[in-house]
Parts: C-alpha cells; sequence; structure tokens
C-alpha cells in the first residue's frame, strides 16, 4: 500500500514495514524519539469511527468533560499501518477537545519497544498483528513497565481482528483490555480512560473469549493446519470465509487488492483446497468465522 504523504519535516523510515513513526515523549518523558504525526487521511478516520451504533467497549460518558477538567492521558499508537494510525490521530488527537496527547508511533515491534521505553505512556494502543513478533512479543518486552508501580504502562489492543486466540493471547500477556477497529471515536477515547484508571475494558462480543478461557484450565486444542498460516492469512481467511469481497478486505486491512489475492492463493495452497467455498467450510468447521 502506498503512504500517504506526512506532515513537512517527516522522514520516513527505510526498509521498514511501510514507516515507522517514533513521537517526541511529552512533559518527564525520555528524550530521544522524532515526532512523526500525520496529517488526517479521511478513510482511515472513517474506520476508526466506525458506521452507525458503537459497537466498542460500554461508554462511561464522553470525555470532552475530563479534557475541560484539565485531565490528560499520553497515548502511544503501535500499528503496522500509517493510514490507520493517522486516522486514530486525526479522530482522538486533539488535546484540548479529547484529553488524549498521542506522544509517540510504531509500525513494528522492536520500534513500539522502543518509543515506548522512551515515551512512557499511560495507555498504548496496540495492534495484535505487527512485524517482529506481534503484539504478545511487545507486551512481553514491556513487561517491566506494566510493572511499574510508580507509573505503569498499560495497554490497550486496537485490531481488526475478533478471532477468540488474538484476544486471549494479548491479554494473557497483560493487555488490560481489547476492542476492534469498528470502534466510534468517542468510545475509543473513553476505553483509553477507563485503561488508564485500572479497569479492563473489551468490545462486548470479545468480553466472552476472555471469560469462556479463564473459566477452563484446559489448553486449546493445536490446529496444524491453522498453524501453517501467517496472522495476516488467518485475517483474510476469516474475511473471505464471512463473505467479504476482495475489495472489502482490502479497505478493511489497509491492503491492495492484488496483496489480498496473493495471500488467498497461499491459503488455498496451505490448506489444500480448491476455491473459496470449500475455505469458507473450512473455516465454519473450526468455528473461525
Amino acid at each position: 500500500m502506498s503512504d500517504v504523504n506526512g506532515p513537512t519535516g517527516q522522514t520516513p523510515a527505510s526498509n521498514g514495514p511501510e514507516d515507522a513513526a517514533v513521537g517526541t515523549a511529552g512533559a518527564g518523558a525520555g528524550a530521544g524519539a522524532e515526532a512523526a504525526t500525520g496529517s488526517a487521511a479521511g478513510s482511515a478516520a472513517e474506520s476508526v469511527a466506525g458506521v452507525g451504533a458503537p459497537t466498542g467497549a460500554t461508554a462511561v460518558g464522553p470525555h470532552t468533560t475530563a479534557a475541560e477538567g484539565g485531565r490528560r492521558v499520553r497515548v502511544v499508537l503501535v500499528d503496522d499501518h500509517r493510514m490507520f494510525r493517522t486516522g486514530v490521530q486525526a479522530e482522538i488527537g486533539e488535546t484540548e477537545r479529547t484529553g488524549v496527547e498521542v506522544v509517540g508511533e510504531a509500525a513494528d515491534v522492536d520500534q513500539a519497544v522502543t518509543v515506548i521505553t522512551a515515551t512512557r505512556p499511560e495507555v498504548v494502543l496496540l495492534d495484535v498483528h505487527l512485524p517482529g513478533g506481534g503484539g504478545v512479543e511487545v507486551l512481553r518486552r514491556c513487561a517491566p513497565l506494566m510493572a511499574d508501580a510508580r507509573q505503569p504502562v498499560r495497554f490497550l489492543a486496537l485490531s481488526v481482528s475478533d478471532a477468540a486466540e488474538d484476544v486471549i493471547g494479548v491479554i494473557r500477556g497483560g493487555a488490560r483490555g481489547y476492542v476492534t477497529k469498528t470502534i466510534t471515536g468517542t468510545d475509543l477515547v473513553d476505553s483509553i480512560f477507563r485503561v488508564q484508571d485500572g479497569d479492563a475494558v473489551f468490545s462486548p462480543r470479545l468480553a466472552g473469549f476472555v471469560l469462556d478461557a479463564f473459566a477452563s484450565t484446559d489448553a486449546p486444542p493445536v490446529d496444524e493446519d491453522l498453524d501453517r498460516l501467517t496472522q495476516r492469512e488467518r485475517e483474510v481467511l476469516r474475511l473471505i470465509a464471512r463473505g467479504y469481497a476482495y475489495k472489502e478486505i482490502a479497505k478493511q486491512l489497509f491492503i491492495s487488492v492484488k496483496t489480498v489475492e496473493s495471500h488467498v492463493s497461499a491459503v488455498l495452497r496451505k490448506l489444500q483446497l480448491s476455491n473459496r467455498h470449500e475455505l469458507t467450510r473450512w473455516a465454519t468447521a473450526r468455528r473461525l468465522v
């Protein structure tokens, strides 16, 4: 996917997965991270804002009031899609209105650990699927920051995936909540403040995954066929099985239609299936839809 030009002075990282943006720390934060917060991208902002009724975590009331009262929360955005980071920044980053100050961005695991360590935000919005090991690896490497009693860094997963294994994986890794990218901007701000307060926040359907997982002492069975697929291939598989067209998947995942076609071909080859109808039956039988 071609990147949208950022603000003047922004230098895209070379040879990176799209590009990384490591933001400057706020007051009292460590130095050494360079500012990079993109201008608004309409389509990405719409994906954050969502359409129609909110589908995100239960709101606790608009935080415009909190912002007017002087309440602030420092946030780092971690997502490997620059357009999505730009959209989130445009939707929630007006600090005087929302109380949210975006102090840094990152596009992969190494960059995420670097900027989080440098800026020490209150909350990190963390994508589950990242180059370098995924969101779980970021959580593992940031465990000491989460355990800091004086200034804990808390994580809120923000992902296109609503798969049970993704939700359970990051919660076991230490995240305080998990919301999908269909969440509205207002609900996302509310969720950030709730996580800052130490609450657990989930999109309604995802909370059931966590309750089921921790109510059971049995480890989930290993699916060798599913393990052959990359995280991105699993995302495409689920969307195909739900009846999405290639163009819709491309828009949902911020990738090109050609990339979607390549992922579908790889999935069919690895699973030894012939077409999307067989793929849908395969996914349905495993309750992946």
